[in-house]
């Protein structure tokens, strides 16, 4: 398993305020990735400011985090970057918080063409239940405009 590096906190500093990764984002889900075998994870400890239901991750912050691990899977996997254009999320079993243990995402690159991609993504729990899955589109940006628009730093700008 290697680490994926986030290159946006040295590039923004301070002012790297994104939901899902940015490990200074109070209120954010400060998410850090690995790629295993072609896939990429995280791990996180939800927390009850996240609950839905008493004692339930929030159906939409699960939907955020299947967005969020897809984004990463298309910096490291397709070399670029991309915006969400489709998420399905199917909700399978209730993602408890009373256990205070680590959730696993995953995202697997399912298809890629020149400007779209496929990934399955998985919320895991403690047991290895898969809590909900959901299929990411993204509309992949060609190379030169996510370097200049969107600050894309380059497939190797992300491991050590």
């Amino acid at each position: 398993m290697r680490k994926i590096v986030n290159p946006f906190v040295e590039a923004y500093g301070e002012n790297y305020h994104c939901f899902g990764c940015s490990p200074t984002n109070k209120i954010g889900l400060n998410l850090n990735f690995f790629e295993e075998d072609g896939v990429t994870m995280a791990e996180w400890e939800p927390s009850r400011n996240f609950e839905g239901y008493h004692n339930v991750l929030h159906g939409g912050i699960q939907a955020t985090m299947h967005d969020e691990i897809a984004s990463w899977a298309v910096y490291t996997q397709c070399e670029t970057a991309g915006v969400t254009s489709n998420l399905n999320v199917s909700y399978h079993h209730p993602l408890y918080l009373s256990s205070n243990k680590k959730i696993t995402l995953k995202a697997t690159l399912k298809k890629q063409e020149e400007r779209k991609a496929i990934f399955e993504t998985e919320l895991i729990n403690e047991k290895g239940e898969v809590c909900s899955s959901a299929i990411v589109e993204y509309f992949l940006f060609p190379k030169p405009i996510a370097v200049r628009k969107y600050f894309y730093p380059g497939k190797e700008a992300f491991f050590e």
